[in-house]
């Protein structure tokens, strides 16, 4: 079973990957979209899980906020003191990350947000088994719960 958000639509966030050998070092973006994969016992109702307890908890809004018009950037970037000027001066509207950015990055940031409202609204009958983060077509990383 799983849930897609934003699939064909996306969300578009500006990023770059500092340490990169290529082009990938310099900002530049995609439409996220996030495919979400679950598992567990089924409840009464037949649900593994009760995609209402996402609206519950706010979770459109999270990566709204998280992906929509943002720029992330590793916290470790050598120019994020320029990043929060330019945040400062509603340039960009920033989003630093501890663990780093990335497709990879960003579907494990999703799986473990996940993660913790799926156990908590199913008292642990239920979890996110992985998480899919498109940057097109043609691009995609995968990030396995546990693994």
């Amino acid at each position: 079973m799983y849930k897609s958000y934003k699939r064909f639509i996306g969300y578009s966030t500006a990023f770059r990957q500092w340490r990169a050998d290529s082009h990938c070092k310099l900002i530049h973006g995609y439409a996220f979209c996030f495919k979400v994969w679950f598992e567990g016992e089924l409840d009464d109702n037949g649900w593994v899980i009760d995609f209402g307890c996402f609206k519950r908890n706010g979770v459109k809004e999270w990566l709204k906020n998280m992906f929509d018009h943002t720029t992330c950037v590793a916290a470790d970037d050598p120019e994020l003191e320029m990043f929060k000027e330019m945040h400062n001066r509603g340039i960009i509207d920033l989003r630093i990350l501890e663990n780093g950015v990335g497709c990879e990055k960003f579907a494990e940031l999703v799986a473990k947000y996940l993660q913790d409202v799926v156990q908590r609204e199913t008292d642990g009958r239920a979890s996110v088994s992985k998480v899919q983060c498109w940057e097109h077509n043609d691009n995609m990383a995968e990030y396995h719960i546990g693994k």
